[in-house]
């Protein structure tokens, strides 16, 4: 079985607490015909370089049924700046058009298959996965980006179309997983396309 979530597959539920200092879980979406669920975190440079293109994103597709969901999974045992607390300051200052979640066990990590920090998985309303991998092309620097997939991606979904890719590697550091390396990766993570 593939590490990662394979398009035509359930998303995973889970129970994770926010910054707005709610807990969530699948079932509370389910007013959305689209979620997009994204692996995050305080630090990384890939995520910093893109959270304003995934922010046009996510507003752009709002009034159409798309929720957006942030998951910081990240040991803060690995970078101290992935705490909850750290979590909690980046909302109150960046005010993101999404929900932040903290997956301290990292269980959600495991579940979906996320790769790196940022990691894109596209559900549809019956919570099939329709796309999996990168948000734009050049994370590190959205100056540089020639292609904003998740918009192609989100644009076909919401005009009833097909997606014309399902699948991308996505584009960042990769997940720190608690206890390990900083650059550990699971033994059955592979590169998606």
């Amino acid at each position: 079985m593939a590490f990662t979530l394979e398009p035509g597959q359930k998303a995973p539920d889970f129970k994770l607490p926010a910054t707005d200092g709610q807990e969530y879980s699948l079932k509370d979406f389910n007013s959305y015909p689209w979620l997009v669920v994204f692996f995050t975190c305080n630090h990384c440079p890939y995520v910093l370089g893109s959270d304003e293109e995934t922010r046009k994103t996510a507003e752009k597709y709002a009034s159409q049924g798309v929720k957006f969901l942030g998951v910081n999974s990240n040991s803060q045992n690995t970078y101290a700046e992935d705490s909850f607390e750290h979590m909690v300051e980046r909302m109150k200052q960046h005010q993101f058009p999404w929900l932040y979640l903290r997956d301290e066990s990292q269980e959600a990590a495991t579940a979906y298959g996320a790769l790196r920090t940022p990691h894109f998985f596209v559900f549809n309303k019956t919570r099939n996965l329709v796309y999996t991998g990168r948000g734009v092309d050049s994370p590190r620097d959205a100056g540089r980006m020639t292609e904003n997939t998740l918009d192609i991606v989100l644009d076909a979904l919401v005009s009833g179309k097909k997606p014309p890719v399902e699948k991308t590697n996505p584009i960042g550091c990769n997940v720190k997983w608690d206890g390990k390396d900083a650059h550990w990766m699971p033994a059955d993570a592979c590169d998606l396309v």
